[in-house]
């Protein structure tokens, strides 16, 4: 069953089930593409917005990223008692200002992930698409990880205002 969630905020945004495997966000950013596309694609621009407010005690403590077809990232995080974890996954394709497509390889329900970029001349259109490789993944996201992204892209628009 697909499934719509308007959200408020800044900008426009909509989430979206689509099937028992996929979650998409769109977001409009009123920002140049060049701005938003290096948001994503800088990791010094990228530490800025990426760790939701929300989680209280978590840091993102290393960030390499080589934003190319075939590259690699590897995001680390500390939790407030010091334990570490890490998101990493590699670059399946990229086409600047345009898209960027990027594995989840830290686990079995791991997600291929799609980020599209729309010139809208003053505005940017986001599209954030993650293909699950079962129904269990995606409600395990649903229950954790995706729930955060609503808040990511709300301090994305923010940092792309100030």
């Amino acid at each position: 069953m697909d499934k719509k969630i308007e959200a408020a905020g800044e900008g426009h945004m909509r989430v979206e089930r689509r099937g028992d495997r996929e979650l998409t966000i769109s977001r409009m950013f009123k920002a140049k593409l060049q701005a938003v596309y290096a948001a994503w694609s800088e990791p010094a621009v990228f530490q800025r917005w990426w760790v939701p407010q929300s989680s209280h005690g978590i840091r993102l403590v290393a960030c390499d990223m080589a934003v190319h077809t075939g590259g690699k990232y590897r995001l680390e995080f500390a939790m407030g008692d010091g334990e570490l974890f890490a998101f990493y996954g590699k670059y399946l394709e990229v086409v600047e200002n345009q898209l960027i497509v990027w594995t989840n390889d830290e686990g079995e329900a791991g997600a291929v992930t799609t980020v599209t970029f729309d010139d809208l001349g003053d505005s940017t259109q986001v599209t954030f698409h993650e293909r699950y490789p079962t129904a269990e993944a995606l409600e395990e996201a649903l229950e954790s990880s995706a729930l955060a992204l609503p808040e990511q892209l709300d301090q994305l628009g923010k940092l792309l205002n100030s």
